[in-house]
Parts: structure tokens; C-alpha cells; sequence
């Protein structure tokens, strides 16, 4: 009897354990997105205050209206005798015209929020001043059309400068104090200098003294017809780009990672993993990695994310036709919509890997919880 009695508290204990585990997470979810939602509100609300610089924009593209209109009006009746009355009547009905297809005859915190309203639901609407090659204004297409050409640079390159950054520091964590351990820290502060800087010096020895790479673009002019001599040449022009990607970043985030991986080896379990008389490779898969691994994962899903943002500059210098220079641009034209378009995107893709990261923690660390923090 006593046995049935216990195993019936066993059994009440685990259900209610499990109801409990449940509606931690039910709640934990529900907050989560909540608050990451409101984040991208915020977010995406200032970044069209911004774009717009609180309405001033507005001001900009009216006299830009009113002085291009002026101009085709004056050419259209340079051989016509009008009236002033009739010229200004014109120039007014022109310039209400090209107003209202901009949509600048509403206030603009009417339609700040009407165009955060439809940015949250990813109708980004058309472009003020940019088309796609197609002849396209929406903005939904100008994105779509240079972002494989940013995914190319920005993938190739960062995902080697991670990996192999990585690869690179627990060598010379394994290997604390010798010669290129000290060859590295030397060269960390080389990173001070920005992508584009080390572009436009690629672009002088390697284009123009070498003249073995091209100066800039993504593919040779004419395009090749040939599949593989296309592949060839993008794979060419490729190279300075991601070049300088990759060395204005390297010797930081080698030593960086080498930093953090030197913390974990000092510890009193590695230290007895190595009196137990375990090889190098067991104790960095088990004692080194392992403990880094939530480290790791943050730095290669913030990576990943990070790709679509493109590198402006270095992009605008090479004439890499990709995301980051069409933001450039849409920032010199006053594109308004293009630049809130890029930012939401972003701030999604960020707002999910932010709340996925809290699982996969919980996945890759028993110690940690969903909605629970770490476990004693």
C-alpha cells in the first residue's frame, strides 16, 4: 500500500514538474517576442525619424520639386508666349502633382506611422528616386536584386575570417608564448585601419602597378557567355574585396579569440585533464570548446545576420554592385524608403536569432534553462 502510495507521488511530482517546465516556457516565449517586438517598433520608428531627419527631408525634396519644375517649365515654354499668371498656375499644378506621387501633401508624422505600419508587415512600398535594373521602384525588388552580390563578399569573407580565426587561436592558445603568438599581438593593432583602406591599397599594387586584378566591379564588362569563365571572372574581381575584409579584421579577431580561449585553458579542470595524461585535441573539444561553445554560437549567428547589412564603403570603392552600396547611395538621394527598408529586415532577422540564441543555449549547455536563467 505504501509502495502504490509512493509511486503515486512519483507520478503526481513528475506531472506536475512537467506542467511547470511547460508554462515556464509558454511564458517565457510570450514575454520574449512581446518585448523583442516592441524593440523593433522602436527601432524601426526612430530609424524613419532619422532617415527622415524628423520631417526636414521633406523640406529638401520640396525645393528639389520646385526647382526641377521650374527648370522644365522654363524649357517647355522658352518658344511659347504665356502669361506669368499661366506659367505660375503651371509650375503650381506640376509641382502638387510630383508632390502627392511622393506623398509629401500629408504630414509627416501621419505618414511616419503609416509607413511603420506597413514596414512592420514588410510592404515597403517604392522607392522615392531609385529603380532596380529592371525599371522597378519597389523596394521590395531593389533589395532582392543586390543582395546575392553582398551574401557572395560578405559570406566568403567573414565566414573564413571566423573560422579560420578560430582555427588560428587554439593553436596558439596551445602554443602560449612563442613566436607567432607574439607576431600576432604585434599585428593586432593593424585593424585600426578600416576595410576600404586596405581596398584602395590592394587596388594600387595588385591593379594598378601589378595589373594582375582588376580594378573594381563584380564581373568583367562584357559579361562572359561561357558559365564557368563568368564564375571565373567574379571569382577574380572577388578577390580585393574580400581581401580587405578578411586583413582589416584578421590579426583582432585571432588574438581575440585567442584571449578567450587562454582564459578557459587556465582553469583547475583543464589543469586536471592534463594531469589525467589527455592529449591537446581531447581537452579542447572537451574542456576548451565546449565551455565556448554559447560564446561561439552568439559570434557566428550575430555573423550571419550581419551579412545582409553589407560593408557600405568598401563596396562604394570597389563598385560592388550590393547592399550596403545601394544603402550608400539611398542615404545621398534621400531614399527614404529604401533605408527603412534595408533596417526592418534587419532588425527581424535580429529579433529571431536573439530569440532562438535562448534555446539553442539551453541545447548546447545543460546548466542553462529556457526562461529559467542557469541551473546551481
Amino acid at each position: 500500500m505504501e509502495q502504490t502510495n509512493l509511486s503515486a507521488a512519483k507520478g503526481i511530482k513528475k506531472k506536475s514538474f512537467a506542467e511547470t517546465t511547460v508554462g515556464r516556457i509558454t511564458r517565457f516565449t510570450i514575454v520574449r517576442l512581446f518585448t523583442l517586438f516592441i524593440t523593433v517598433v522602436i527601432g524601426c520608428y526612430l530609424t524613419i525619424l532619422i532617415a527622415n531627419m524628423g520631417g526636414y527631408v521633406d523640406n529638401i525634396l520640396k525645393n528639389d520639386i520646385r526647382e526641377r519644375t521650374i527648370m522644365r517649365v522654363a524649357a517647355m515654354t522658352a518658344n511659347q508666349k504665356i502669361s506669368n499668371e499661366m506659367r505660375q498656375q503651371m509650375m503650381n499644378e506640376m509641382i502638387a502633382l510630383e508632390e502627392k506621387r511622393l506623398g509629401l501633401d500629408t504630414p509627416f508624422m501621419i505618414r511616419s506611422l503609416t509607413y511603420l505600419g506597413n514596414a512592420l508587415q514588410l510592404d515597403l512600398g517604392s522607392a522615392l528616386n531609385m529603380t532596380s535594373d529592371s525599371g522597378s521602384r519597389k523596394v521590395n525588388l531593389i533589395i532582392l536584386e543586390r543582395l546575392p552580390a553582398t551574401l557572395l563578399l560578405m559570406g566568403s569573407s567573414q565566414l573564413f575570417l571566423f573560422f579560420f580565426s578560430i582555427f588560428v587561436a587554439l593553436i596558439l592558445s596551445r602554443n602560449y608564448g612563442n613566436f607567432w603568438d607574439k607576431l600576432i599581438i604585434t599585428l593586432s593593432p593593424t585593424s585600426s585601419a578600416p576595410p576600404w583602406f586596405y581596398g584602395i591599397f590592394f587596388i594600387l599594387i595588385f591593379a594598378a602597378v601589378l595589373k594582375i586584378l582588376p580594378f573594381s566591379g563584380m564581373v568583367s564588362a562584357p559579361p562572359p557567355d561561357n558559365t564557368w569563365d563568368y564564375i571565373l571572372s567574379v571569382l577574380q574581381h572577388l578577390i580585393l574585396p574580400g581581401s580587405s575584409l578578411i586583413v582589416s579584421s584578421l590579426f583582432l579577431s585571432i588574438y581575440n579569440w585567442r584571449t578567450f580561449f587562454l582564459i578557459y585553458s587556465s582553469e583547475d579542470y583543464v589543469d586536471m585533464a592534463k594531469a589525467k595524461g589527455l592529449v591537446s585535441r581531447e581537452i579542447e573539444s572537451k574542456y576548451i570548446l565546449r565551455p565556448t561553445l554559447p560564446t561561439i554560437i552568439t559570434n557566428f549567428a550575430l555573423l550571419v545576420i550581419g551579412l545582409w547589412t553589407g560593408a557600405t564603403i568598401t563596396e562604394t570603392v570597389f563598385i560592388w554592385p550590393g547592399l550596403g552600396r545601394t544603402i550608400y547611395r539611398a542615404i545621398g538621394a534621400y531614399d527614404t524608403p529604401v533605408i527603412v527598408g534595408s533596417t526592418i529586415i534587419y532588425a527581424y532577422l535580429l529579433a529571431i536569432t536573439v530569440f532562438l540564441l535562448d534555446f539553442v543555449y539551453a541545447l548546447v549547455d545543460p546548466r542553462v534553462k529556457v526562461g529559467g536563467g542557469s541551473s546551481s
